[in-house]
């Protein structure tokens, strides 16, 4: 049970496991209760991450950005008057003993919980990744192309579980862009956009020599490697000796990977494999200081929250589409996930001239500030409640 809870646990991206819980690692039944605020209007139950829902918010985990998200989704539904419950995503026992107004879950909870509520529960699924099919699709067709190349084959930590949450709900959220929620659009549902949030933010460092760093670049990101294409990354720096490539993500749960890519990580003059960085550390403020761009050629997200760090730190994002984070003209969308598309568009970079690449890292770091922060997540959500939620429960209500 623990190893299929561990394995949960990765699906939503979970770094680090700040707190120990009883039994099998997380919370069993109703972790957090917040009571409305004002007069009830209904019961809400919340499946995601209930972990710091009722922490201060300097106390809030800023390994994973839906540890705050899930803490301020249940404060928008309490302020605007819900009385709201909290369980885990992954707690596959908990049977609501009680009516509820409102569901919303992430993954395969909400199909189950579904089936204990009445027909009348306004359900909402919360889309943190693309679409199962979509995603596990790429993720295996990323795997296919290490294997053909390099001769071994891997397995993803990244594989989404199949849930039929969108077709069970009545609206769908996403945290992403049109990438995510267009692999949702066969299901013919409304899917409203609540931009993600940001763990961490930081000010424009105007003194910054974007002639020194205008060579070095970073490949930043969580566990899947292959899926966010650190393979292909790596080959092309292989092949761009005058360029320096970074490599900050978690190497000790990636054994296989590390052992295929050994020499080229390791051992290769211009690439430096750094390990696991805290984001709200020193060291990631000093990195992004000789850093010109971050290159995140990810297979499927639901947000690209390492990108969007990136982009608050002030450097360049080159991505591909499926990153699913909107970069305006600030960077670079790679025309093919492959080796040849990383390095043209890494050597185009190379040779902007100085204040062009000024330029577009203080476009990464507007957009980042004003679309990806804390207070902007606040703001779209308690805006969806109180402008599509309130008033369908309401509705709901009066027809009962």
């Amino acid at each position: 049970m623990l190893r299929l809870i561990n394995r949960l646990l990765r699906f939503a991206g979970l770094e680090i496991k700040r707190r120990p819980r009883h039994g099998d690692g997380i919370h069993k039944g109703i972790a957090a209760t917040l009571p409305p605020k004002g007069e009830c209007l209904g019961n809400a139950l919340i499946s995601y991450i209930p972990d710091d829902v009722l922490s201060a918010d300097d106390d809030v985990s800023a390994s994973h950005t839906h540890y705050w998200e899930c803490r301020q989704m249940a404060t928008s539904f309490a302020e605007a008057g819900f009385a709201v419950d909290v369980v885990h995503f992954a707690d596959d026992h908990f049977v609501p003993e009680k009516p509820y107004d409102v569901l919303v879950s992430a993954r395969t909870n909400l199909e189950r919980l579904a089936k204990h509520l009445s027909p009348e529960c306004l359900k909402i699924a919360h889309l943190d990744t693309a679409h199962f099919l979509t995603h596990n699709a790429n993720a295996l067709q990323r795997l296919r192309r290490i294997r053909d190349r390099h001769g071994i084959s891997l397995r993803s930590n990244r594989m989404v579980e199949d849930n039929w949450a969108i077709e069970v709900a009545d609206i769908g959220c996403v945290l992403g862009n049109s990438f995510t929620a267009d692999s949702y659009g066969f299901a013919g549902k409304p899917i409203h956009r609540i931009p993600l949030s940001s763990v961490r933010q930081f000010d424009w460092q105007d003194d910054k020599d974007f002639d020194a760093c205008r060579a070095k670049f970073l490949w930043f990101g969580s566990g899947g490697f292959a899926h966010k294409g650190l393979d292909l990354v790596i080959d092309a720096f292989t092949e761009l000796p005058d360029l320096e490539l970074l490599i900050c993500g978690p190497t000790d749960q990636e054994p296989r990977f590390l052992k295929a890519f050994d020499r080229q990580m390791f051992h290769t003059s211009n690439i430096k494999t750094i390990g696991w960085i805290d984001v709200t550390g020193e060291e990631f403020t000093k990195l992004r200081r000789g850093t010109v761009a971050t290159i995140y050629p990810s297979c499927s997200e639901g947000g690209g929250g390492s990108v969007i760090t990136c982009m608050h730190a002030g450097m360049l994002p080159v991505v591909t589409r499926e990153a699913s984070v909107n970069i305006g003209d600030s960077g670079l969308i790679l025309k093919s996930a492959s080796v040849e598309a990383i390095r043209e568009a890494v050597i185009a970079i190379s040779n902007m001239p100085a204040g062009k690449l000024r330029d577009r890292a203080k476009s990464a770091w507007q957009l980042a500030r004003s679309n990806h922060t804390r207070e902007k997540f606040a703001e779209h959500y308690d805006r969806f409640v109180a402008d599509v939620i309130v008033p369908e429960v309401a509705r709901r209500q009066s027809n009962a």
